[in-house]
């Protein structure tokens, strides 16, 4: 194939090529952020550093309007440098999440949107209205998601309703377009037949490093201490994460799946389930024999050990530590990789695949960032 003389000499561009998108598509976008936690706070440095490149090709004007922390907030009207610092703000008032909505929307009918980052029940309470007000919701928080049926049919009345948009990719596989990829297939009118996939990054690592060097105890507090589990790690361990985000796709395939339905088996011995946190992390110890046990008995099969997620056409979902064969495709992820298998009509003979990295505060926040930008692609451009 010959190649393209534009490529190989890009100064000789027509004019027109070399005009910069700002010059005729202006848009800007007000934005609230909820939950500088690890996520947030990785997100906020994406934010920054792509502000003027997004200014300068795509004439996208991002405004930081504001965080929420859990107790107290600030906003931008408050002290004229925040947006550069918002670490070291002079100026903290209480957390309302009313008037920090308010603020962010303003009074002059911009195009807003607030970020969830956070991981609250009364936070993800909001969203409808909120998006009923015409602001753009986006969030990693799978309560939203995964939580009460009839929130999340408000949730999606108030989009339809409003004209805002609530987008949650990184709810199922972090950054992965996993829950972009299931709405294209159904959007271009295929049927959905079969989701099956390792949709955790925590359990991943733990079942790619369980080799019998280490008690298992030992890689749960180093994945804990990377970054990699839930801030309870039982969150992870017992399943019910991947639970949740195997509810959001069902609910996105249109299955009105809860969480109480899912045929959860959780790694978490009954004795710890319920104590407090810390407690638990002493206790850590006591999952040794049972996981040592488990990976004998894969080795015994000739098997691999993942933790695997399973959804059929009915909406049927459970959620289990399974023996693969040797040969199968999830038996060759790589540290923290998710991979997600959809079995469709056009699909059907060979899934669709998707797999990458599945946890990280940085590959989290690229996926809130990517909705972000697919948002500010449809905005109304500025005079």
């Amino acid at each position: 194939m010959c190649a393209s003389p534009l490529a190989e000499h890009p100064h000789r561009l027509p004019p027109a090529l070399l005009v910069p998108r700002a010059a005729t598509r202006r848009r800007q976008l007000a934005v609230g952020l909820i939950g500088p936690g690890r996520v947030g706070t990785a997100l906020l440095e994406q934010l920054r550093a792509a502000q003027p490149r997004l200014a300068r090709h795509s004439g996208l004007e991002l405004r930081l309007c504001g965080v929420v922390a859990s107790k107290r907030m600030w906003l931008d009207c408050d002290d004229a440098e925040l947006n550069g610092r918002h670490g070291g703000a002079q100026v903290w008032r209480p957390n309302d999440l009313d008037a920090f909505a308010a603020h962010v929307r303003g009074n002059e009918g911009r195009d807003a949107l607030l970020i969830d980052c956070s991981a609250n029940e009364a936070v993800a309470e909001c969203y409808p209205a909120w998006l009923a007000a015409g602001i753009h919701v986006v969030t990693p928080n799978k309560l939203a998601g995964s939580g009460p049926l009839a929130r999340w049919q408000a949730i999606r009345a108030a989009c339809a309703g409003g004209g805002a948009r609530f987008r949650y990719e990184a709810t199922v596989c972090a950054g992965l377009p996993v829950v972009q990829t299931l709405r294209d297939l159904l959007d271009t009118g295929d049927e959905l037949l079969a989701v099956e996939g390792m949709f955790s990054g925590t359990l991943a690592w733990l079942c790619n490093r369980h080799d019998g060097q280490h008690p298992f105890s030992t890689l749960v507090r180093e994945a804990h201490a990377l970054g990699y589990t839930e801030p309870d790690p039982r969150d992870d361990l017992s399943g019910t994460d991947v639970a949740r985000k195997l509810v959001i796709l069902a609910r996105e395939a249109g299955w009105p799946l809860s969480m109480e339905e899912v045929d959860l088996h959780s790694l978490v011995p009954p004795a710890l389930a319920a104590l407090p946190l810390d407690a638990f992390m002493q206790r850590l110890d006591e999952m040794d024999a049972p996981m040592a046990a488990k990976l004998a008995e894969a080795r015994a099969e000739g098997g691999v050990l993942r933790h695997v997620a399973h959804l059929d056409r009915h909406g049927r979902a459970s959620v289990r530590l399974a023996v693969l064969p040797a040969g199968h495709a999830f038996a060759h992820t790589r540290l923290t990789d998710n991979v997600v298998q959809f079995s469709t009509r056009r699909y059907c003979d060979n899934p669709l695949l998707v797999q990458g990295p599945g946890a990280g505060p940085e590959v989290t926040a690229a996926g809130v960032f990517g909705d972000l930008l697919r948002i500010a692609e449809s905005l109304g451009v500025r005079p």
